[in-house]
């Protein structure tokens, strides 16, 4: 599984982070997404394709 996050789309609601926490974060100033793991672990992949079908910018991508 590969994730690609577009910042430029992102529109900050959090919704990733709580899905899977070890994927995503988000910056302190304005609330954008960062990815922490392009390539997640297995126990991860099950939260990382929720954020990506949850995200309202559909800002997440998942490539298996």
């Amino acid at each position: 599984m590969k994730v690609v996050l577009d910042q430029d789309k992102c529109i900050g609601s959090g919704q990733c982070v709580l899905s899977a926490p070890e994927v995503f974060d988000q910056r302190d100033d304005d609330g954008i997404a960062v990815l922490l793991e392009e390539t997640p672990e297995a126990g991860a992949e099950e939260g990382t394709r929720e954020a990506a079908r949850i995200c309202p910018a559909l800002a997440i991508a998942v490539a298996e």
